[in-house]
């Protein structure tokens, strides 16, 4: 029997709530509602709450807070869908968004879904148990592409000894298959503190979810639906995620770095859609302290402005494209 999950505690809450500023009366996403912690909060300081979660389990758990509020409206599918999904709800405009990027503690904790190593199960890890799986991945791309999602995800500098030992070893059904081809492969001794597999499951898990595609269409609809003087609260937990968020913001504010003879600078069209934009910030020690998963988050914020969303798609080097 798998231990009972720990639950999820939201990271950086006063600091997310602080930044978004819930009033009565007000509309706000939660395109992340995981356990519901930032939902609770929004709630309490008046707002109506759409929140949004890819995961069924989160969604079926998430059912009786919904019933018991009727400013509560749960949404289940991906964040990045948001305009059109609140479009169909008649919701045109909201004043925030808050994003809670990653993996949750009831995704990692249940050994069924296949998201860690630190208890065998199946080599899934879909947020949406929907699509291809961990396993089908493995067990099907060439070696050139593990090797790219390894090092692309995982920083890991020997994706490509990695991804030939996971070749030779299929097929793989189970997450500790996996970890254990890996530490063969980068000769990991028991001892060591840094577990190999690590990067190499964070890589396989963000592929598979297409997790940064979906920050960066996330990003686009919250600036396409926050009205003039609306709020976005954006908390990830490593530096791919913050790159993306960064780079965004600083592109939307116009805080673009000039260019240079080897790297022409990118083309600002139009006036900056968000202004305000806040230093990323990190949980202190206390909160750290009740919750080590707080050490590696970083919250960004900013305000919209009132000028129209750029008609430009983004890309994850923060240029307009």
């Amino acid at each position: 029997m798998n231990p009972e999950p720990s639950p999820h505690v939201p990271v950086l809450l006063d600091e997310v709530v602080a930044a978004l500023a819930p009033l009565d009366g007000e509309t706000m996403v939660d395109a992340t509602f995981g356990a519901g912690g930032y939902t609770r909060a929004l709630l309490a300081g008046g707002a109506r709450v759409f929140a949004f979660d890819r995961d069924p389990d989160a969604v079926a758990a998430g059912r009786a807070m919904e019933a018991a509020e009727e400013r509560l409206t749960l949404v289940p599918g991906d964040f990045s869908a948001m305009a059109a999904q609140l479009a169909a709800r008649d919701v045109s405009t909201v004043d925030g968004v808050a994003m809670d990027i990653g993996v949750s503690s009831m995704q990692l904790d249940r050994a069924e879904r296949g998201f860690s190593f630190q208890a065998d199960g199946p080599l899934d890890m879909r947020m949406s148990r929907e699509g291809p799986s961990a396993a089908d991945f493995l067990n099907t791309a060439d070696e050139e592409e593990i090797a790219d999602v390894l090092y692309r995800y995982g920083d890991e500098p020997r994706s490509r000894r990695v991804a030939r030992a996971i070749v030779a070893a299929r097929p793989l059904t189970r997450t500790a298959e996996l970890a254990s081809v890996v530490r063969r492969a980068l000769g990991h001794k028991p001892h060591e503190k840094k577990d190999p597999a690590t990067r190499a499951f964070q890589a396989i898990r963000i592929h598979v979810n297409r997790e940064l595609g979906e920050l960066e269409d996330g990003l686009l609809a919250a600036e396409g639906l926050l009205a003039p003087g609306g709020r976005l609260a954006v908390v990830t937990f490593h530096s791919l995620e913050d790159r993306v968020v960064k780079r965004f913001l600083r592109a939307r504010s116009g805080a673009t770095p000039a260019g240079s003879r080897h790297r022409p600078a990118p083309v600002q069209a139009g006036a900056p859609s968000f202004e305000n934009v806040g230093r990323g910030v990190r949980a202190g020690e206390a909160e750290v302290a009740r919750n080590p998963r707080a050490r590696s988050a970083t919250l960004r914020t900013a305000r919209r402005t009132a000028a129209p969303p750029c008609d430009h798609t983004f890309d994850h080097k923060g240029e307009t494209a």
